[in-house]
């Protein structure tokens, strides 16, 4: 179970916020101001969380890190020599069927696309991790950011007092292969990266500090500050450190967005005392609040020994997860404007091995996007009847990032300059798969 750590707030009701002084700050353009609370429980009034949720999209990504098995999951291939020893089942879309280990997702294929038809070449977990984090190859000319940072840029708010950028990776495997990276887009962008702990470290205040004397201290330096810029022009570096220091008040405000105990104890108990399950609950929590992205990896599947075994326990942790997730966003009116998306490096090899695993394989796997964007029950892309090739359909990081991007909102064709080069978000004549798209 993920570690918890206590909260400072009370819990009174005097904490609260009046739904008229919220809107009128949202209408103000002041979005962030909703992740800027310690009462959360604000954002469960149906009238608040509809005015929050147009505000924009949100995306949160499950990274199956290590590389799930396509053929455990979403493309079966039973009674095939390469197919292994599990049913496929029927799903609630006619004619699709995914892994017997996951009832709970077939239940809601209908919120569900999936792309059957990955092919990214790179089979080396750092390389195919950042290809797949990037959706480009590298460059030695150019730091390219990854999908957090782009999206933290294009999604967020340049006046945001909360993380634009959360990732959980709590495992060892395969960390290092897959960090969260700004690039060029600076570090403005970079992940809030939490690797031991769900909570993060050093948002709160030292507890030798009363809460009078925390909030004296603020008001103090508000009044010192705006003495100082009196009689000046303000200045860019002025200016910059007072958004730094607004943002990190705001981030101190946020601690409690981590604190699962702020939910009911059956919203816990949905999700499950797993440590994905839990941090897949903080991540709707923030996504809730108006991060704009959150990343949730689950490591240990990379299943070169006992892939069944592996996958027998694994994926019916996924199952229930993502059902859950999906419900959960369903039901607060969040998944429309949310987009879920489950990820690897690669897949794995429709060949079983000696040692009844599956190894490396970016030919021909599967990947699925929820929600936001994107059409609930489609299916795109098929692989031949040993899963060994893509036989329609095929598409890769540019093609599938382009998609992403559409589905947000987004122009994929979007050009930053980095110095007099200008870098589109994907690579040149890239187009993303309209068939998903809603």
């Amino acid at each position: 179970m993920a570690a918890t750590r206590p909260s400072s707030f009370c819990g009174s009701s005097d904490h609260t916020i009046d739904r008229r002084g919220f809107l009128g700050t949202i209408a103000a353009g002041a979005s962030a101001f909703a992740a800027d609370m310690t009462a959360l429980e604000v954002l469960k009034t149906p009238a608040v969380a509809a005015d929050l949720k147009n505000k924009g999209k949100r995306v949160i990504l499950l990274w199956l890190a290590g590389g799930s098995s396509q053929l455990e999951t979403w493309d079966p291939k039973p009674g095939a020599p390469t197919g292994g020893p599990f049913r496929s089942i029927p799903t609630s879309v006619p004619s699709v069927r995914i892994s017997e280990l996951m009832p709970r997702m077939a239940a809601r294929m209908d919120r569900t696309c999936i792309i059957r038809s990955l092919n990214t070449k790179i089979g080396d977990h750092g390389g195919g991790a950042r290809l797949m984090m990037q959706g480009r190859r590298d460059d030695p000319s150019v730091r390219y950011p990854d999908m957090g940072a782009v999206l933290a840029h294009e999604l967020g708010r340049a006046d945001s007092r909360v993380p634009d950028y959360v990732t959980f990776y709590s495992a060892t495997e395969g960390r290092g292969m897959a960090p969260g990276t700004p690039g060029f887009l600076g570090e403005r962008y970079a992940p809030m990266s939490l690797t031991t702990e769900t909570v993060p470290a050093n948002l709160r205040k030292l507890d030798t500090i009363e809460d009078i004397d925390h909030q004296q201290r603020a008001e103090l330096r508000d009044l010192l500050s705006r003495r100082f810029e009196r009689d000046r022009s303000l200045s860019g570096a002025l200016g910059s450190h007072n958004v730094a220091y607004e943002r990190v008040r705001g981030l101190m405000a946020s601690e409690s967005l981590f604190d699962i105990r702020r939910e009911p104890q059956a919203v816990r108990d949905r999700y499950g005392p797993t440590q994905f399950g839990e941090q897949a609950l903080v991540a709707r929590r923030l996504i809730e609040a108006g991060v704009p992205f959150v990343r949730v990896a689950r490591a240990w599947w990379d299943s070169h020994g006992q892939n069944f075994e592996t996958h027998q326990e694994m994926v019916p942790e996924l199952d229930h997860v993502m059902a859950i997730l999906l419900d959960d966003l369903a039901e607060r009116g969040l998944l429309q404007d949310t987009l879920v998306i489950t990820l690897a490096e690669f897949g794995r090899t429709p060949e079983i091995n000696p040692s009844l695993g599956r190894d490396h394989f970016a030919s021909a796997w599967s990947a699925t996007l929820s929600g936001a964007g994107v059409k609930g029950g489609a299916v795109y892309g098929k692989t031949d009847a040993n899963g060994r090739s893509v036989v329609d359909g095929q598409v890769g990081p540019a093609e599938l990032f382009a998609t992403i991007y559409q589905a947000l909102g987004i122009d994929h064709e979007k050009q930053y300059m980095v110095g007099s080069r200008p870098v589109p978000l994907t690579d040149a004549g890239t187009e993303p798969v309209t068939a998903v798209l809603a």
